[in-house]
């Protein structure tokens, strides 16, 4: 957007401060709701038992050995769990100051996190540093030199430094006049030293041209604090003129079908933060802005409907939790601002401890966001075919429950990429049967050239085939061809060509083809062929849950659910091989979580394979 516009555009704005959260005025009347009336009740009710355990605990600080860990290790909670719990405590007194203004504890215990937090070394985290000024232990300093500390010649913004200065901006202009002045500057500074200048003056950050979360979260975190701190300036129109390139790049990584290829919980995060500047901006440009138009951006706001397949339970394709609540103060924006929006069920409502990295403007929104006159349903039965990532969700209710189908073709050079292509999902009663792992414990690893030998992200923990011994390889020459979908009152499928993504000597063709037939107890029947040149080859099928399989002398594999369902797994046993392996991986939270894989074994070597597996619900 050309820098005349937008700067014409803040000029004919509003100002800065609280007004764009509250353009109509009448900040103290809606605390004043929330604390008095039952709509909000719940939620106030957790916001305040969190700040009276916060209140008999001590602010820990996080060591200089849990700051190193990560370099040594690799390892990355031990610091991140202070540095959250600090957040935590910020969010918590700084909403309970706005709920009850004449609490001098929660005042008290408010700037005593916010002074804490402005001391912090670096707002970054110790994942995001590497090759950074502020862990460089070489530099040297001579009193001569211009420079007062190493910030000034590099300062690294990532996804939580540019949150926290958000926060920060956010908090002071929402609770003025409980914040002594000397505090109100000392935000003002690290947020100007912190974020602003680095973003002004040094850079260009990776994350400027990135296509995924890391663009709406650092650029909106910084331009929306900007929006809410500083006056009509150069300055002001620069920053924001840099975000809205950025926000371009993010809308880039979207293909038209508005699905966001990292999953339910990166859409909240990365689609979040793009609809809090969004926001922001359209208020202080009094509607001159508005990041809202569009129908691509219409389609991103719908993707959480087609992102559940039962509830709580997620297409949890890519670095994704099975299990996600919503962000009910987004969800509600959203339907306010496109008919299309499905409104969730209050039960799917976020409680405000869920969100172990506390961030600010998802617990402020989901209060201040809230409408009281929005009442959800359960989500629609429907179908859904995203061209773009290639997938395939159905949601299903009967006489006999309530049931859900996910697969995936697409590619392995994804955004938080798994290597996964023909992965699917089986779900009945909100439990899942056939599932995806979701995400490992992020490490330096993790991240590194170890991807790949974790089972959540390699192919050997996902319900993909394997060819002659090979999984599937991670790169942009991985990817399914000749993809074709179809969805009908009966039955839905998906079928694909995946033999990319193998690199197997020999191996000419797998084709997949997943059929969901739709009925009162529905059926999945799964079809590979593969086919090698002229050498003979193994195949097997893999088949990845987190129940318990059992093996049966009738050709039948069983899961057993928690709640009396199962599904039953058909095949040929006389060319199959059925085998169960049970497996542990360190999970997200970094504790250990059994999985299973069922594997069906081609018993002889063979220049074409042709498997067939029904799954069936009973």
């Amino acid at each position: 957007m050309e820098r005349e516009r937008i700067s014409a555009a803040l000029a004919a704005g509003a100002p800065g401060g609280a007004g764009l959260l509250f353009p109509e005025g009448g900040q103290d009347e809606f605390w004043r709701q929330v604390n008095e009336t039952d709509d909000y009740r719940e939620a106030a009710a957790e916001i305040r038992e969190e700040g009276r355990r916060l209140l008999g605990e001590p602010i820990l600080e996080p060591t200089y050995a849990q700051f190193a860990t990560f370099e040594r290790t690799g390892r990355r909670l031990a610091y991140e769990q202070v540095y959250f719990a600090k957040r935590r405590r910020l969010n918590t007194m700084a909403l309970l100051t706005l709920l009850e203004p004449g609490n001098e504890a929660f005042r008290g215990a408010l700037q005593d996190i916010v002074w804490s937090i402005c001391n912090e070394y670096t707002w970054c985290l110790p994942a995001h540093l590497r090759g950074a000024a502020e862990t460089d232990g070489g530099l040297g300093f001579a009193v001569e030199s211009p420079e007062w500390s190493r910030r000034e010649r590099d300062t690294r913004i990532d996804l939580f430094a540019a949150e926290t200065g958000f926060a920060l901006a956010e908090i002071s202009v929402l609770t003025d006049g409980a914040l002594p002045p000397l505090l109100r500057s000392r935000i003002e500074e690290e947020v100007v030293g912190r974020l602003f200048k680095p973003y002004l003056r040094q850079g260009p950050y990776f994350w400027e041209t990135a296509e995924h979360n890391w663009a709406a979260v650092c650029a909106g975190s910084v331009a929306s604090a900007a929006l809410l701190l500083l006056p009509n300036s150069e300055a002001l129109t620069t920053i924001v003129g840099k975000a809205l390139g950025t926000m371009e790049h993010y809308l880039a990584g979207f293909g038209a079908d508005g699905a966001c290829l990292e999953g339910i919980g990166y859409w909240n995060y990365g689609f979040g933060y793009y609809a809090y500047f969004a926001d922001l901006l359209k208020q202080r440009t009094k509607g001159g802005i508005d990041l809202f138009r569009g129908d691509k951006v219409r389609r991103i706001a719908e993707f959480q409907q087609k992102a559940y397949l039962d509830g709580g339970t997620t297409v949890n394709f890519s670095d994704s939790a099975g299990h996600a609540y919503v962000q009910i103060g987004l969800s509600h924006y959203l339907a306010g601002l496109y008919p299309g929006i499905a409104v969730p069920p209050d039960a799917l409502r976020a409680p405000y401890a869920d969100d172990h990295c506390s961030r600010w403007a998802h617990a402020l929104r989901n209060v201040l966001w809230f409408d009281p006159a929005l009442r959800g349903a359960d989500w629609a039965d429907g179908d859904y075919y995203l061209p773009d990532a290639q997938w395939l969700v159905g949601r299903k209710t009967t006489g006999r429950g309530r049931f859900g189908f996910a697969a995936k073709a697409g590619r392995n050079d994804e955004p938080h990429n798994h290597n996964d292509i023909g992965q699917f999902i089986l779900t009945a009663d909100g439990e899942t049967f056939v599932c995806d792992l979701g995400s490992g414990e992020y490490t330096a690893e993790y991240f590194g050239a170890g991807r790949y030998g974790y089972a959540c992200n390699g192919s050997q923990g996902h319900s993909v085939p394997v060819a002659d011994g090979r999984g599937q390889r991670e790169g942009a020459r991985s990817a399914a061809r000749d993809v074709a979908a179809s969805i009908g009152e009966e039955a839905d499928e998906l079928r694909l060509e995946m033999a990319d993504a193998y690199r197997a000597p020999g191996l000419e063709s797998l084709r997949r083809r997943l059929e969901w037939r739709k009925t009162e107890l529905p059926l999945l029947v799964l079809e590979d062929e593969c086919r090698f040149g002229d050498a003979p080859g193994t195949f097997a099928e893999r088949v990845v849950t987190r129940l318990e399989p059992v093996l049966r002398d009738d050709a039948r594999v069983t899961l057993q659910g928690l709640t009396g369902r199962r599904l039953v797994i058909a095949y040929d046993d006389g060319e199959l091989e059925a085998s169960v392996g049970r497996h542990v991986m360190r999970g997200h939270d970094g504790r250990d979580a059994v999985w299973h894989a069922v594997e069906f074994a081609s018993r002889r070597p063979k220049t074409a394979h042709r498997v067939r597996l029904e799954f069936r619900f009973e």
